[in-house]
């Protein structure tokens, strides 16, 4: 992977994200008055590596959410395409995957609800698959011990621990996560069974994956006191770097 090789961004952004409650897409959701799919967007197009960002967006709104982007400044560098996805995450990254044109050889892929993405990290990513690796992750070492339970029948009701995991074995992998597009693509024609992310669908093919620091600010925001953490990461950002 030469160093001239460019590299596209897909953000699947067609989920509800029930967990914050009821409302607008957890990606149209407000963070300092700005919706977090702009957030996203603008945090993968931060790094100058990237040429393109793929917004994958629900099935029946992607000309309310190209008309989102076009409301809002986003850098004159990096072009950028709406796209209708399906209905699970899998679905909607290979639907991102089939509207790439031909010449990138890099693609990352980077969830919506991830708003605050350090530009390092993005390309700390990238840096990587360039180096050779045809998966990338990037992750943070756990702070919390994790115990492998027996799922209980009710939710909220009692589960036997059967194993401790290995803390310093464990990484918790955050996004963008990036590709080699070949290896993303025929990982995406032959996954079988559930996964949970990109990488795991490389993993089924027997190639290695690799980690890359990830970064605290770098959260997935999933529930209110996520939106809460997020709000102040900003607030912080604006009091010290004028953000």
């Amino acid at each position: 992977m030469s160093s001239e090789s460019r590299t596209a961004v897909v953000i699947p952004a067609a989920g509800r994200g029930v967990r914050l409650g009821p409302g607008a897409p957890k990606a149209l959701r407000a963070l300092n008055g700005t919706p977090m799919l702009i957030h996203a967007v603008r945090a993968m197009a931060e790094s100058r590596a990237v040429s393109l960002v793929v917004v994958v967006a629900p099935p029946d709104g992607a000309p309310g959410v190209k008309t989102l982007l076009d409301d809002h400044a986003l850098p004159e560098r990096t072009d950028f395409l709406v796209v209708p996805g399906g209905e699970s995450r899998q679905e909607s990254v290979r639907a991102g995957l089939d509207a790439l044109p031909p010449g990138f050889d890099i693609v990352l892929v980077h969830d919506a609800a991830r708003p605050l993405v350090p530009v390092d990290t993005v390309d700390g990513v990238i840096e990587a698959v360039r180096g050779g690796a045809p998966a990338v992750v990037p992750a943070l070492p756990l702070a919390d011990t994790v115990k492998q339970v027996d799922p209980a029948a009710e939710q909220g009701g009692p589960e036997p621990v059967v194993a401790t995991p290995e803390r310093a074995r464990l990484r918790a992998v955050q996004t963008p996560q990036g590709f080699d597009r070949a290896t993303l693509v025929r990982a995406h024609e032959t996954a079988t069974g559930p996964v949970t992310d990109d990488a795991g669908m490389v993993e089924q093919l027997g190639l290695p994956v690799v980690c890359v620091p990830g970064h605290e600010e770098a959260f997935k925001v999933t529930r209110p006191l996520d939106l809460v953490l997020a709000e102040a990461v900003l607030a912080r950002r604006r009091a010290n770097d004028g953000f």
